[in-house]
C-alpha cells in the first residue's frame, strides 16, 4: 500500500472516482463544486506574486541585457516551432480522416459568439502594455505582468549594486514564500481534481460525448500525438536527453494542467517540479515558464485548426489544402497574438471563423464537449511549456561548459 503515499497515484485515483461520481451521483457532484472552486482559487492566489518575482529573479539573475535577449529570442523561437508543429499534425489527421457530414445552419445560435468585438491590431498590442500595473496586478492581466516584470529587471540593469541587492532579496524572498504556499496547496490535488472531474461529467453529461464522439476523438489524438511523440523528439533533437524519462518525472504539472484546465493555475505546480523534479535552472524556469503560460498554445491551435477544418465540412466548404496552409499560419500568428485578451481561444475561433466566411453559429454544436477538450488542449500547452523550458535550460547550460 505504500504506492498510495504517492501524490501522482492519488491524482490518478482522485480522476477515476471522480469520473466515476460524476456518473453515478450527478446531483451530489453538482452540490459540491465549491471544493473544485475553492483549490483553483488557491492555485490562482499564487499565481500573480509568483510570475512577478520569477520573472523578474530570473531576469537580473541572468546579469545582462544581451542574455535576456538571447534566451527571450530562443524562448518564442520554440514555442513558435512547437505550436506550427501541432497545427501541421492538425491539419494532417483531419485530411486522412475528414470528418463531419454538411448540415443546415439554421435554428443554430451562439449567444458567446456575438459578444466578441472584432478583432483589432491595436487592441491586440494595447493589451500587452499595463496603463495601470496595479490594476493588472490585481486583475491578474499575465502579460501586462510579465511586460512590467522585464522593464523593472532592465532597470535594475542601470542602478546602483545596493539597490539590486535590495530588490533581488526582497523578490528572492517572496518567490520563496510562494514556494512554500504552493506545496501545502498541491497537497490538497486529488480533493481538487475529484471535485473538478466530477462536476464536469455531471455537467456535461456522457451523452452529449457521445454524440460527438468523432470529433472528440480526433481532438484527444492530436493531442496525445503531439504529447507522445512530436514533443519528445523535439526535446530529443534540442536538448539531446531521454525525453519520456524528463517527461515521467515533471507529469505532475499535466495532470494539473488537465484538472483545471487553467496554464495560470497550473504554473506554481510546473515551477516546482521542473526545479525539483526536471533538473531545469531557477533563471530558466522562471522566465520561460510564465511566458510560456500566456504565449505557448499547442493543444489550443491544434484544437482550434480541427474545430475550422470540422466546421467547414459541416458547412459543405471544401477547403483546398492551399486554404489550410493559410489557416495554420493564421492559428499560429494568433496563439502568440491573441494570448493576452480574455477568453482568447473564443476570439481565436470568431476570428479565424469570418476570416474563413464560416458561419459563427456552428459553434453551438461542438461547444457542448469544449469543456472536455479544454482540459485536454490545456495539458497539451502546459506540456509543451515544460518541454521548451527543458530545451533552452540544457542549450543554456552546454553553452556554460564551452
Amino acid at each position: 500500500m505504500h504506492y498510495l503515499k504517492s501524490l501522482n497515484v492519488q491524482v490518478f485515483l482522485g480522476i477515476l472516482l471522480g469520473i466515476s461520481f460524476g456518473v453515478l451521483a450527478p446531483t451530489w457532484a453538482l452540490e459540491q463544486k465549491l471544493i473544485g472552486d475553492m483549490f483553483v482559487a488557491l492555485l490562482k492566489m499564487l499565481v500573480v506574486p509568483l510570475v512577478f518575482a520569477s520573472i523578474y529573479t530570473a531576469l537580473t539573475g541572468l546579469g545582462s541585457v544581451e542574455k535576456l535577449k538571447n534566451i527571450g529570442l530562443k524562448t518564442i523561437g520554440l514555442y513558435l516551432l512547437t505550436t506550427a508543429l501541432s497545427v501541421f499534425l492538425a491539419i494532417l489527421v483531419m485530411n486522412i480522416f475528414p470528418i463531419g457530414e454538411p448540415i443546415s445552419a439554421e435554428g443554430l445560435e451562439y449567444a458567446k459568439a456575438a459578444e466578441i468585438k472584432p478583432f483589432s491590431f491595436h487592441d491586440m498590442i494595447m493589451s500587452f502594455i499595463p496603463s495601470n500595473v496595479f490594476n493588472s496586478l490585481a486583475s491578474g492581466y499575465m502579460m501586462q505582468v510579465i511586460v512590467f516584470a522585464v522593464f523593472l529587471a532592465l532597470a535594475s540593469f542601470k542602478m546602483e549594486q545596493k539597490y539590486q541587492d535590495v530588490l533581488f532579496d526582497l523578490f528572492t524572498a517572496i518567490n520563496e514564500a510562494m514556494f512554500h504556499i504552493a506545496k501545502w496547496v498541491i497537497n490538497l490535488t486529488p480533493i481538487g481534481v475529484f471535485s473538478l472531474i466530477s462536476y464536469i461529467i455531471a455537467k456535461q453529461g456522457i451523452d452529449v460525448i457521445l454524440g460527438l464522439w468523432e470529433y472528440v476523438l480526433i481532438v484527444l489524438a492530436v493531442i496525445i500525438i503531439h504529447a507522445v511523440v512530436t514533443l519528445p523528439l523535439v526535446l530529443a533533437f534540442f536538448a539531446k536527453i531521454n525525453p519520456y524519462e524528463y517527461l515521467n518525472k515533471v507529469k505532475e504539472a499535466s495532470i494539473m494542467a488537465f484538472s483545471t484546465a487553467s496554464s495560470a493555475a497550473t504554473l506554481p505546480v510546473s515551477l516546482r517540479v521542473v526545479q525539483g523534479k526536471g533538473g531545469v535552472s531557477k533563471e530558466s524556469a522562471g522566465f520561460v515558464l510564465p511566458l510560456g503560460a500566456t504565449v505557448s498554445m499547442d493543444g489550443t491551435a491544434a484544437y482550434l485548426t480541427i474545430a475550422v477544418l470540422y466546421i467547414a465540412n459541416l458547412a459543405g466548404v471544401d477547403m483546398t489544402l492551399g486554404d489550410q496552409l493559410v489557416l495554420g499560419v493564421t492559428v499560429v500568428a494568433l496563439s502568440v497574438g491573441v494570448a493576452a485578451l480574455p477568453s482568447a481561444s473564443l476570439v481565436m475561433m470568431v476570428v479565424i471563423l469570418n476570416q474563413v466566411g464560416l458561419p459563427v453559429e456552428y459553434l453551438a454544436i461542438i461547444v457542448a464537449v469544449d469543456r472536455i477538450l479544454d482540459m485536454a488542449r490545456t495539458a497539451l500547452n502546459v506540456t509543451s511549456d515544460l518541454v521548451v523550458t527543458k530545451i533552452v535550460d540544457e542549450i543554456e547550460k552546454r553553452k556554460k561548459v564551452q
